[in-house]
């Protein structure tokens, strides 16, 4: 697609709504825009991993994580398995806590 627009360095530079649909902007969707040898570049804004969560949660993440890595070195944790390794090691734990339930009595 190509539409011309005129450059008076009065207004600003507008991208027509044909050509903003055709490349599939949306509105209020933040936008880079380069220039380089003479070509102007618009594309989106790819979102930083930073924006995805707030300063908050990101605490409570890391957090998480440094816990998770104490676990592993204290050696609080179980696997890797192999899927008959997995299958064994949940079966041995069905198998103690059905000896540590107690029976309920019969009605």
């Amino acid at each position: 697609m190509t539409v011309a627009v005129k450059n008076n360095n009065r207004a600003p530079l507008v991208v027509p709504l044909s050509v903003r649909r055709k490349a599939g902007f949306k509105t209020g969707q933040e936008l880079e825009i380069k220039a380089s040898g003479g070509v102007i570049t618009i594309v989106p804004k790819l979102p930083n991993a930073d924006d995805e969560s707030t300063p908050e949660q990101r605490r409570i993440i890391d957090a998480r994580l440094a816990k998770s890595g104490e676990d592993i070195e204290a050696g609080r944790v179980h696997g890797p398995f192999s899927a008959k390794e997995a299958a064994a090691f949940i079966e041995n734990l069905a198998t103690e806590r059905a000896a540590r339930k107690k029976p309920r009595p019969r009605r």
